[in-house]
Parts: C-alpha cells; sequence; structure tokens
C-alpha cells in the first residue's frame, strides 16, 4: 500500500470512528491536531477548555505532538488525569502524576493541572475531592489508552462498570494490568506494583464531549481486536468505545494488525 505517515485508512465499527495509520508518528501526529482543534473550538467558545489525559508509555509521542501543537492558548486550559496508583507519592518513578508533570505540565503554561494524589492520607476524602474538581464544569476532551487487557484508565475487566454511579473510584488491579507495568518497566516486578488504584470511571471518560483514543504498538494488537470484533462488555472495557458517536480510535499499523 503506497501511503504517507499521515494518511490513514479509516471505517466505522458501529458508532465507533476508527483511523488506521501506517505508523506510530503518523497516528501521534494525527491525534495531536485533532486534540488541538478541539482545545482551540472550546476556548472560541467558552471561557475555559477542560481536558483528561492519560499516562502511559504508549502516549508519549502523542503527547509529545501535543505539546507542540501550535496556537493553543494554553494558559485558558485545565487539564485532569484519568489514575493513580494508590501509596505512591508524586516523585515515585511510575507516578502517573510525575509522567505527566515531567511531559506536559513542565513544558506548558497551563491554567491548572489538577492530579489525583496517590498518597493522600484519606482516600476516600481524596475521590471526594476530585470528584468535585471533575464535575464543576463539562469536560471538553477525553484522551486514553487502551490497556492490554482491553481496560480503560484503571477499568480493568473485573471492576469495569458501564453505568457506574461514581465518578472516580478506588478499585483493585487485576494481574494481566500489572503484568503490563512491569512490561513496561515501570516497576521491576509484579510484586512490586501497587495492588490498588484510583480510576475515573467508564461513564466519567465517556461523558466528555470529544474522545480520542490513542492506541500504538503490536502488544495491544489483541485488545483493538476484541474492543472492535468482540461483544460490547465488560471483559473488554474499551469496547464501550463502539457506543460513543464522540469518540474517535487512532491504530497504527502494529495495532490494527489483527483485525
Amino acid at each position: 500500500m503506497n501511503q504517507t505517515l499521515s494518511t490513514p485508512r479509516s471505517f466505522k465499527i458501529d458508532a465507533l470512528e476508527v483511523r488506521v495509520f501506517p505508523a506510530q508518528a503518523g497516528l501521534a501526529a494525527a491525534a495531536a491536531s485533532e486534540a488541538a482543534d478541539c482545545l482551540r473550538r472550546a476556548l472560541a467558545r467558552q471561557a475555559e477548555a477542560r481536558a483528561i489525559l492519560a499516562s502511559a508509555t504508549s502516549q508519549i509521542q502523542f503527547l509529545d505532538a501535543l505539546v507542540a501543537a501550535p496556537d493553543v492558548d494554553w494558559a485558558r486550559v485545565t487539564l485532569f488525569h484519568m489514575d493513580e496508583y494508590l501509596g505512591i507519592g508524586d516523585d515515585h518513578p511510575a507516578s502517573f502524576r510525575r509522567f505527566l508533570r515531567e511531559r506536559v505540565h513542565a513544558r506548558l503554561p497551563v491554567h491548572e493541572f489538577h492530579y489525583l494524589a496517590g498518597d493522600a492520607p484519606q482516600p476516600l476524602q481524596e475521590i471526594e475531592r476530585y470528584t468535585r474538581l471533575l464535575q464543576a464544569a463539562p469536560i471538553d476532551l477525553c484522551c486514553l489508552g487502551i490497556g492490554e487487557n482491553g481496560h480503560v484508565a484503571f477499568n480493568d475487566p473485573p471492576v469495569a462498570d458501564f453505568t457506574d454511579p461514581h465518578p472516580v473510584k478506588l478499585v483493585q488491579l487485576d494481574e494481566a494490568c500489572r503484568r503490563q507495568q512491569v512490561g513496561e518497566g515501570c516497576f521491576p516486578t509484579l510484586e512490586a506494583v501497587p495492588r490498588y488504584a484510583y480510576t475515573l470511571s467508564v461513564p466519567t471518560l465517556c461523558r466528555a464531549a470529544q474522545m480520542l483514543c490513542v492506541v500504538p504498538e503490536k502488544r495491544k494488537a489483541p485488545a483493538v481486536r476484541d474492543t472492535l470484533r468482540g461483544p460490547i462488555a465488560t471483559n473488554c472495557p474499551a469496547s464501550i468505545l463502539r457506543r460513543q458517536p464522540h469518540a474517535t480510535l487512532f491504530l497504527d499499523a502494529d495495532s490494527a494488525s489483527l483485525l
């Protein structure tokens, strides 16, 4: 196929738009351009834009491209993240706060970046605090990925709930999710990976006005196949994307290889 890095193959599965790029670089650039356009549109009609970002190695190229996007008034943008390990501080090498602080917050003059405090002394109060911040105004954009077990945020199959009444919750991580963290180099051993984490619930993610799901890499191919070809069910939480007409799934040739 004679395609450039930026030329996708596009199709729909149920309500979900899917774009497949030949390489990760084109995927990242296109998703970042779409995210920046969403923020610009929001800022053109209102005083502030609000967005949720994901923390994972699969998101690095996308975040680098987003940070470099031109003509976004970041001083009017408030950012959130979607999950964090319970009990770790923001200086821990695997902290999602640290990941986003170094890759986004330190590089952009955003209005505010609201972080989930994994080491908060009273976790239930931290859930209430973050819920209030999220619900203070609508979320314009949610940029997410898909885990190797099909999770979105830390909504693993055993705890995912498509009608979850809780905007933010504490969950037990399943073993497949914890093994992914070791495989990505975030922790040295399975035993070192925390067993619990904070996560935004599936309905919270889906309530954003626009959802951009960024999923490169061969290791994600089975989860992508299950997301798009399997039943819409919590055994593959990302399958809920097929009911979201405001969502776009960005794949590369590797992550789409089993379709």
